[in-house]
């Protein structure tokens, strides 16, 4: 067989590779709870996106199955075993201050701008693109190849979770929704809540928190908080040093009076909750101001508990600082902060810990130190580290297809990133994002460079097709 030009078949086929791609990125995946049905258990939006990427396949003649609305597969190929390539289509919440429309899907300067661009629409359309190649050139293949679509990866992984009961799992394969060159490990994610119970409210105090809000999920640092004070009097002169405290943390916000009524706003950056140190926590630093107020005693608590995280992301806390050579530091991010006078106090945090890490020692420190505090301990899981060895045949195929690609060394590497290869029992995490690119997953103005995603298909291809001919 003639030696195959992968990257010449890709930009045969780059004009519909963006359109489908944008066809799939004008879709608002997030997920939809309130609007969720039986026939949408997510949301519309999350049905259409899984419903665009199947109906895609059957149009192109692949076989496909839609399951339960929750997931779905596209599948070429025949034999006994199944290589995996696992994506999603749900996106986070687009958040604040675009530039553009964030499912518009435009493309300006040789970039593609959207929601999901990045994580995780366009490099499943780029392994979608690998298949379909593989398929129209009629490459004889030995194995089963499978692109499974998640539509829950954002969030509860239910997705996945569901379609391996009712699917087989691969044999082996790779999830696209991470970084080039190969992440053989993966540290575990931890989620929990630190809860403060209701007391009874000292109605005496200068200043009493009404309420404290920052955060929609766990694995995103906050890009905007708000907090409402029930003053005894006037306060022009705590106005004033507010608006001096955010010119001196350099950001945006606002404070207002209103009917007896302070309200506090802030804006931070946000980022991808696996380093919290690349945003700045518009929770964190909102309660560091607050905290310094003579608050009512709750809330009083409550802001110094959240303003404790204040610059301290790996575990200070708690006492469980802890780093290992193959994954990293252990870290921790503040997500989700509420806080009102009838429900009391919650703060949602995303841990995640290196591949040696003894969880269990780790959560025991945790609960220890909020039982010393009164506070306790609620809705704790965790979702293990995932480690596949370095001289692993499918290490070794992948790292070959990436070097004749690019002719860069494929270097192996260690993520705090949860992506879908944790939920194989053999496979690893496999692109698309290139090294030295900017990562905007979760931010505003979020985009994938189109010629990156033509490369990151050409090397799908050939990887698909080394692990199944």
């Amino acid at each position: 067989m003639a030696t195959i030009n992968w990257m010449e078949e890709v930009l045969k086929r780059k004009d519909e590779f963006i359109k489908d791609l944008q066809g799939l990125l004008q879709i608002k995946s997030v997920l939809d709870e309130e609007n969720a049905s039986e026939d949408a258990p997510l949301g519309q939006g999350i049905k259409d996106a899984l419903q665009y990427v199947l109906d895609l396949g059957e149009k192109n003649g692949f076989s496909s199955k839609n399951v339960d609305n929750l997931a779905g597969h596209i599948e070429i190929g025949q034999g006994k075993e199944l290589i995996g390539v696992l994506g999603h289509v749900d996106v986070v919440p687009e958040g604040d201050g675009w530039s553009v429309d964030p499912y518009s899907g435009i493309v300006k300067d040789g970039k593609i701008y959207a929601r999901g661009s990045s994580d995780d629409k366009g490099p499943t359309m780029a392994a979608y693109y690998g298949m379909k190649i593989i398929k129209e050139l009629g490459l004889p293949l030995s194995k089963r190849v499978r692109l499974i679509i998640g539509t829950d990866e954002e969030s509860n992984w239910r997705c996945v979770d569901h379609y391996f009961t009712q699917e087989e799992m691969p044999t082996t394969g790779f999830v696209p929704d991470a970084d080039f060159p190969i992440i053989f490990a993966e540290k575990g994610i931890a989620d929990y809540d630190i809860v403060q119970p209701i007391h009874k409210q000292d109605a005496s105090a200068s200043y009493q928190l009404v309420s404290f809000q920052s955060g929609r999920r766990y694995n995103m640092v906050p890009d905007f908080a708000k907090a409402t004070i029930k003053v005894q009097e006037a306060p022009t002169k705590l106005i004033e040093d507010y608006l001096g405290y955010l010119k001196e943390v350099k950001l945006e916000g606002e404070a207002n009076i209103e009917d007896g009524e302070l309200f506090f706003s802030l804006i931070g950056k946000s980022a991808h909750g696996a380093e919290p140190r690349h945003g700045k926590n518009a929770g964190i630093l909102l309660a560091q101001y607050l905290q310094k107020l003579e608050l009512d005693e709750v809330g009083q608590k409550y802001m110094l508990t959240v303003s404790a995280f204040h610059n301290k992301s790996r575990g200070e806390v708690f006492g469980i600082e802890y780093e290992d050579e193959d994954s990293g530091e252990l870290t921790i991010n503040v997500g989700v902060m509420s806080y009102s006078r009838e429900a009391g106090g919650r703060i949602g945090l995303n841990m995640r810990y290196p591949v040696t890490f003894d969880i269990e020692e780790g959560r025991k420190k945790i609960e220890e130190t909020l039982h010393s505090k009164g506070l306790q301990l609620e809705n704790f899981s965790d979702s293990k580290p995932t480690y596949v060895k370095k001289d692993d045949p499918l290490i070794k195929t992948l790292q070959k297809v990436y070097e004749e690609q690019t002719g860069e060394k494929a270097d192996l590497l260690a993520i705090g990133g949860g992506t879908y290869a944790r939920a194989l029992n053999h496979g690893v995490a496999f692109g698309a994002l290139f090294p030295g690119r900017e990562d905007v997953m979760h931010q505003k103005d979020e985009y994938a460079i189109v010629d990156d995603l033509l490369l990151a298909t050409a090397i799908y291809a050939q990887a698909i097709y080394e692990l199944a001919k």
